[in-house]
């Protein structure tokens, strides 16, 4: 079993007319993979010789010592002698590698503090460590990922969520780094003579130095809203220096960059696009983010946001919001009867959270699902057109809808009868707070109209309670409960386990209810003199959220106390979350998801039914 957890580097590299969308990760084993004779390793990557580079007048004599632009003998824009359609030897490798390094230095304007190695792995050898992760999940983290996402009402009773998420990103890995053995590989299918995509190789390049300059903290995270929040400076700034890297490639670095052949592109694997696009959030609104804050103030400012990564989606997605509109720290007092208790998980918090991207996609999933016939949240609603009604190359993606607009938190809590936790009868709490009442009515509307999607009937007698029939994959009950600006669903097996799982759900109709519990924001600023507020509300005992384990899908360290701060604000903890899809990419460089990318803006642009 792997002992620490993998944060996978995946790349979304979308061809020039679609601008290419990187998706890093980072991983990491428990020691480094040897080498072994049919895989390629740049280690220490050897100096370069009058036989690896030819004359350039482009650029100055080596330098006296280390500079930007400059890393192992290589200039940025150094001619190298390689030759890329038979793959690329130890030699050659070891030179792109040095020149790539020396071209993120010379974008970016930070400096590598030590060369990186590079390993070339087999495709093989790589899908069984995928298949390995998932194996190795407990019935406890499996059971929370396939609560959250039958939540979501994205994959049923039925479906194991966890090879869900290895299936969308297992198969479009090119590489990642490793910041435990602070190593990269690159996954190809010869490992003798491999190929070479620069742009991969720049991402996971790129995410090393961030480890380099900013440290472990920025690979570490909570659940998949803290996961997304922080990979909005994480990622935002990795695709946004791909971004200004393929621009260079075109231009000056013109014939000298090693770019894939589009024409060898394999179909497209089949995505569960639900997922897909939770995951895609902080690559999509990440780059305009960052690119906004180096307009205004250089790189400077970008730096600075890693003192104070994002918060939550939110901040990403509406960047006036950032850094003063802190998400609220959401509380789930337990009010379960005694046959009924929260999910125990042995390392990671019992808890999920998705945020306002996830909901966003939870109530634009049945447009994509039915391309455009049913809709909650209209199908092109998701794609940012220009003015001139093409779809935009940069920001592809739009995340804003007025049904999760005012997102201001949310905390799912899973449930399971107190005889085993790995049984398929569960049964969740989740709690919404949003900006004000209104706010929280125009998401219960989206969420009611969700339910009806999915055949959800009312039920006789009980006060907003629902019942999805039996022959649906979501055949369970569900109480609503709107109070001011929050907003809870309480799900069990049938109507009668509701208030086992909840005291108070689903009273008979002459009686009502209402939650009683607080929710209060982890920081707020007032108008008046800019001055933030803390919260000073103690955790509930339903999270135990402190076990240590840098974010991975497949085995997560262990540590740790049970009494954390529920509040998602203390991302700086290693925390596995079992929403990262971890199967063996948490989040970075590697999944190649430009032919995802490519389909769904085909599907939207065709559909034609009005929403």
């Amino acid at each position: 079993m792997v002992s620490r957890t993998k944060l996978m580097a995946a790349v979304v590299v979308i061809a020039l007319a679609l601008q290419p969308v990187t998706v890093a990760t980072a991983a990491a084993t428990d020691a480094p993979t040897p080498t072994t004779s049919d895989s390629l390793t740049v280690g220490d990557v050897p100096q370069a010789s009058e036989n690896e580079t030819e004359p350039n007048e482009t650029h100055p004599s080596d330098p006296a010592a280390d500079v930007l632009g400059w890393e192992n003998g290589y200039w940025y824009n150094e001619t190298i002698a390689v030759t890329p359609e038979d793959g690329l030897n130890e030699s050659e490798l070891g030179a792109v590698v040095n020149r790539s390094m020396a071209r993120v230095e010379q974008i970016r304007r930070l400096e590598f503090e030590e060369t990186v190695p590079v390993e070339v792995i087999g495709r093989e050898e790589f899908e069984a460590t995928v298949d390995n992760s998932t194996e190795t999940k407990t019935d406890a983290q499996r059971l929370r990922m396939n609560v959250t996402y039958e939540a979501l009402l994205m994959v049923n009773e039925s479906t194991d969520a966890v090879a869900v998420e290895a299936d969308n990103q297992g198969s479009s890995i090119g590489g990642f780094y490793d910041p435990v053995s602070e190593q990269i590989r690159i996954v190809s299918e010869n490992t003798s003579t491999p190929k070479m995509n620069e742009i991969t190789l720049s991402q996971e390049l790129y995410h090393a130095l961030q480890h380099q300059q900013f440290g472990q903290a920025i690979f570490n995270h909570t659940t998949r809203e803290a996961h997304n929040a922080k990979d909005g400076i994480v990622e935002g700034d990795g695709n946004y220096v791909d971004r200004l890297y393929q621009q260079r490639c075109q231009n000056e670095w013109a014939g000298s960059c090693l770019m894939p052949n589009t024409a060898e592109s394999t179909s497209t694997p089949d995505f569960h696009y639900g997922l897909l696009q939770i995951y895609l959030q902080p690559y999509i609104d990440g780059p305009p983010f960052v690119q906004d804050l180096r307009e205004e103030g250089g790189w400077e400012a970008v730096n600075a946001v890693y003192d104070e990564v994002p918060a939550s989606t939110e901040q990403t997605i509406h960047p006036e919001k950032y850094p003063r509109d802190t998400p609220a720290n959401v509380t789930v007092p337990d009010r379960s009867a005694e046959e009924w208790r929260p999910l125990s998980v042995e390392s990671g918090p019992n808890y999920a959270s998705v945020g306002e991207a996830g909901l966003y996609v939870t109530l634009w999933y049945p447009a994509m699902q039915t391309q455009g016939a049913v809709s909650i949240i209209p199908l092109r609603n998701h794609m940012n057109y220009g003015p001139d009604g093409e779809i935009q190359d940069f920001d592809r993606y739009n995340y804003n809808h007025t049904y999760t607009a005012g997102w201001d938190g949310d905390k799912l809590i899973p449930y399971v009868p107190d005889d085993s936790s790995g049984t398929n009868e569960t049964g969740y709490v989740y709690k919404t707070v949003w900006d004000s009442p209104e706010d929280a009515q125009e998401f219960q509307e989206g969420y009611e109209r969700l339910l009806t999607v999915h055949g959800a009937e009312s039920v006789d007698g009980r006060n907003d309670t629902y019942r999805i029939p039996n022959e649906s994959g979501y055949s369970d009950a569900f109480y609503l409960n709107r109070t001011g600006d929050r907003f809870t669903i309480v799900n069990a097996p049938n109507v009668e386990e509701l208030s086992a799982v909840r005291e108070g759900a689903a009273p008979e109709a002459e009686e009502t209810t209402s939650e009683t519990e607080e929710s209060t924001p982890a920081g707020e600023t007032t108008e008046a003199d800019e001055s933030t507020t803390e919260s000073d509300e103690t955790t509930d005992d339903t999270t135990t959220d402190t076990e240590t384990a840098i974010e991975e899908p497949d085995t997560p360290t262990e540590s740790g106390d049970e009494t954390g701060d529920e509040s998602e604000a203390t991302e700086n903890r290693n925390v596995t979350d079992e929403q990262s899809t971890e199967t063996t990419t948490a989040s970075g460089p590697g999944f190649t998801f430009g032919a995802a990318v490519l389909a769904l803006v085909a599907l939207i642009s065709m559909a034609t039914r009005p929403d």
